[in-house]
């Protein structure tokens, strides 16, 4: 009974943002606007986490068509996470590469980015680049949000603690991985500004996923953690731009 409460919470959280972007304007009907200023930047991290936190109340039964798929394929991952958490060895397989991959999913590299397409946006005088640069900054800092509020509302254990059992509320930080929520945002705000080059779209999309696979491969996190965090990122960034 615990097991099943824990993993309808689980599915609460997680869904968040996907109703945001469910609810979001049709991309392709999304006009970016010049880059605004800072204090309507400031408005619109508030206005996101205002629309993240408050979409459950906005939901619809079209909405069943995408929830009910949500919710078995998170289950199943959880379920079997003790099972493939297995499959890497305790130590990570590839554990120099896994972890020189996930530096590049750091924060601290993931923010870097997207101040580097701001101010070279700005020096060259191309406000699309800068633009880019904004919409990265405005989804990561909105995905960082969500998933530092998860982390400790879930209090997961990693694979490498407490047996590798992966419980929830025991005041661990692995659900959901940060290093896949950040990445997959700020490579979903490049994809669709440069949406028309296939290249830029789809490597960014090729680096995130190569970061959140390091962070299985790396046995830092469970599967359930990247594939969730990965979807969180892609949603606020998609919403993002949307709504931009």
């Amino acid at each position: 009974m615990k097991a099943v409460r824990e993993i309808v919470l689980l599915i609460s959280f997680a869904a968040l943002p996907v109703v945001s972007f469910a609810q979001s304007p049709d991309p392709q009907a999304a006009k970016p606007s010049p880059s605004p200023p800072s204090q309507s930047f400031r408005k619109s991290l508030v206005r996101d986490q205002k629309a993240i936190w408050t979409s459950p109340l906005k939901l619809k039964k079209e909405d069943v068509r995408w929830l009910l798929p949500l919710t078995a394929a998170t289950t199943g991952l959880i379920i079997a996470d003790r099972h493939t958490s297995g499959w890497v060895d305790r130590n990570g397989d590839l554990q120099p590469t896994s972890h020189g991959v996930s530096f590049v999913g750091s924060a601290y590299v993931v923010a870097s980015t997207a101040a580097g397409f701001y101010l070279f946006g700005h020096a060259t005088h191309n406000p699309h680049t800068q633009q880019t640069g904004e919409l990265m900054a405005e989804a990561v800092i909105g995905t960082a949000v969500v998933t530092e509020v998860l982390k400790f509302a879930t209090g997961r254990t990693r694979p490498n603690e407490a047996l590798g059992k992966g419980h929830f509320f025991e005041h661990g930080r692995s659900f959901p991985s940060g290093h896949s929520s950040l990445s997959w945002a700020g490579a979903t705000v490049i994809a669709m500004q440069y949406r028309h080059n296939p290249w830029i779209k789809y490597g960014a999309f090729a680096i995130a996923a190569a970061i959140a696979a390091s962070r299985y491969s790396g046995r830092k996190h469970f599967m359930s953690d990247i594939v969730v965090g990965s979807a969180i990122g892609y949603g606020i960034g998609r919403f993002v731009y949307n709504n931009r």
